[in-house]
């Protein structure tokens, strides 16, 4: 029933639901799961975006047009898509992901839009592909204005909670893991007003920051 009602909201029928299936499924509820498709995913999305863009915007250069397409192919806009489809309800996770909320983490849903796509190309092709990412982002293409600068996570955040008159984020130092020369840093992004909480991971404290700063407005745009 799921997968019948998420092929309604795609827009698509899959001549081959086990593409589907396999897109949905987490590694944590074992193999074969959804990696391997959120590659292929990954690059499909950034050519249909790069060919959407290059249509849109005849009058942006090469940097301006890497700019908006980052800020469509991040994993803000991927969670709002998938939110409005509700796929976390036809996501298949393991025990442990289920019971810590898995179905509605911006990363996991993300990543599994990602891996839908590649479903689509792979049961009938890129033209497929390409009807479907681009009926799902025209509302964000609808909203971008190329002479408006793009901002950060941090700085996105930071004016979503002075708009509402909401006490800014904090952020905390986690865990540092892995070795010296290639440690990578978990940072924790607060919002207690709204009872958030995000984590993010990255190579720096900075990087860590903004992942969960962009964690934190995306649930924050979810209530």
């Amino acid at each position: 029933m799921a997968l019948e009602a998420l092929q309604g909201r795609l827009g698509y029928r899959f001549a081959d639901t086990g593409l589907l299936v396999e897109a949905l499924t987490h590694r944590s509820f074992g193999q074969p799961n959804n990696e391997r498709f959120e590659f292929l995913g990954d690059s499909i999305l950034n050519c249909v975006m790069s060919m959407a863009l290059f249509a849109r915007f005849g009058q942006l250069r090469e940097g301006e047009l890497s700019r908006v397409r980052a800020s469509l192919v991040r994993q803000d806009a991927l969670y709002r898509i998938a939110r409005d489809l509700d796929l976390g309800e036809a996501l298949r996770l393991g025990e442990g992901e289920l019971k810590s909320g898995g179905a509605g983490r911006p990363s996991i849903l993300a990543d599994a839009l990602e891996a839908v796509f590649a479903a689509v190309f792979l049961d009938a092709g890129f033209d497929a592909a390409r009807s479907v990412i681009d009926r799902l982002y025209a509302p964000l293409l609808a909203e971008i204005d190329p002479r408006r600068p793009s901002k950060d996570p941090k700085t996105a955040l930071q004016e979503w909670l002075q708009a509402r008159k909401v006490a800014l984020p904090t952020y905390s130092m986690v865990q540092a893991l892995g070795e010296a020369h290639a440690q990578e840093f978990e940072v924790a992004c607060e919002v207690p007003k709204f009872g958030i909480r995000t984590l993010g991971r990255g190579p720096s404290r900075r990087v860590a920051e903004q992942q969960s700063a962009e964690l934190a407005l995306a649930a924050l745009r979810t209530k």
